[in-house]
């Protein structure tokens, strides 16, 4: 792992995590001292502090976990810790985790269902290849542990998740595909709340098979 003094610009998943910062900060996805980030280094977890902003992040700011959540080095991780943690335990090929308070996915998540595996039904091509089916995840306080014991259990596959009047949560094989995943759920969310009280056609069964099995992204017909 590499050394807590380390400079952004010399990479690292140090360097990488206060980079993606900056970026979902930029991007208006992290207002204040909102939204939390991490990434898996081997059997130990990076993730920003509690209380932190995420356009303000330097790499000695960063707290290590364990993947059982034991706290083991730097400040106080973000109390959503669970959260990450639990996606790291039901995915081993998963090594970044990305929650915030993006507006218009804390929007749907304020909203009922479309399914019972999807809050969001399958609008664009761009969707169900990059993010795939994501479950609403009924609301607890954040941090809440029961909350993140939940999505851990949940019995069909997911790398991303709506948690209930509250915002998204999206796992990705690498930083770079979680941030992507990221900004395409807030970019559908926005399609669908603009079509609210309208006709929709949705992917077809066929048409979801297709990129399913093109991009191997989890949906369930």
């Amino acid at each position: 792992m590499t050394g807590r003094g380390q400079d952004s610009r010399t990479g690292g998943p140090r360097g990488d995590l206060v980079e993606a910062g900056a970026r979902l900060h930029r991007l208006g996805f992290a207002p204040g001292a909102s939204g939390n980030l991490s990434v898996r280094d081997g059997d130990r977890v990076l993730i920003t502090p509690t209380g932190c902003e995420l356009g303000a992040l330097r790499p000695q700011d960063l707290s290590v976990l364990g993947l059982d959540g034991t706290h083991l080095d730097g400040p106080r991780p973000s109390k959503e810790f669970p959260l990450h943690t639990a996606f790291y335990r039901r995915d081993p090929d998963t090594t970044a985790v990305v929650h915030l308070h993006a507006r218009q996915a804390a929007a749907v998540s304020c909203r009922p269902a479309w399914s019972e595996r999807s809050a969001i039904p399958p609008l664009t091509p761009y969707f169900v290849m990059r993010v795939g089916q994501t479950p609403l995840i009924p609301y607890a306080a954040p941090g809440d542990p029961e909350q993140a014991g939940l999505l851990e259990s949940l019995p069909f596959p997911f790398r991303a998740a709506l948690l209930q009047n509250h915002g998204p949560v999206v796992s990705g094989r690498g930083l770079e595909s979680a941030i992507d995943a990221t900004i395409e759920l807030e970019e559908v969310c926005a399609l669908l709340l603009l079509l609210s009280g309208s006709g929709q056609r949705h992917l077809s069964p066929p048409e979801i098979q297709e990129l399913t099995a093109r991009y191997k992204t989890p949906w369930d017909l």
